[in-house]
């Protein structure tokens, strides 16, 4: 089994064992490979294109080669182009007010509610809070996906009823911040 990634101009691979690290013009990625059940198997190298194989068919180290080539694809794009979120604030009752703090975001008013509710912005992540839209920027698809998911997260409603009840901050829109779609 063989995966290989290509490697566009302007990006550098640097493979040290299992760690994948990847540099480019929006800054740079590192990811730890690092599992017992599949050190020796899974081969990571690279020459003109990162190239992931093993010699094995078992459908575990598959999964595995495929993964480790979908994380590198991302890595690269996430330092060549960047990745965008956009999150509406939808509010029928109480409007809804978004504010970031250093590297933590409030979300105030949230049905009445006096106190805030709060989480953090994981890794190096940019949040942008206008009247309507939260803009979440970044280079690694997982930190941005995560800080997202952490706003809907802490604006999940209980104990009431969800068809009348629909406040909350949901993200409508996935993209690179070079505008193509994911």
């Amino acid at each position: 089994m063989k995966k290989e990634v290509a490697i566009p101009k302007g990006v550098d691979v640097t493979i040290q064992g299992m760690e994948l690290r990847i540099k480019g013009p929006k800054g740079e990625l590192s990811k730890n490979f690092e599992n017992p059940l599949f050190n020796g198997i899974v081969k990571m190298e690279k020459n003109d294109n990162f190239v992931v194989s093993s010699e094995s068919e078992r459908r575990q180290i598959k999964a595995m080669v495929g993964a480790i080539a979908a994380h590198a694809k991302n890595m690269i794009a996430g330092v060549t182009k960047g990745y965008e979120y956009t999150m509406k604030i939808h509010y029928s009752h109480f409007p809804i007010n978004v504010e970031v703090k250093d590297k933590d975001i409030l979300v105030k008013n949230f049905l009445g509610e006096k106190a805030p509710r709060m989480t953090k912005i994981k890794g190096k992540v940019d949040v942008k809070a206008t009247k309507d839209t939260v803009i979440v920027k970044g280079t690694d698809l997982e930190d941005v996906g995560q800080t997202c998911r952490n706003i809907e997260e802490i604006c999940k409603i209980v104990e009431r009823d969800g068809r009348v009840f629909n406040d909350g901050i949901y993200v409508v829109d996935k993209k690179l911040q070079t505008g193509e779609k994911l």
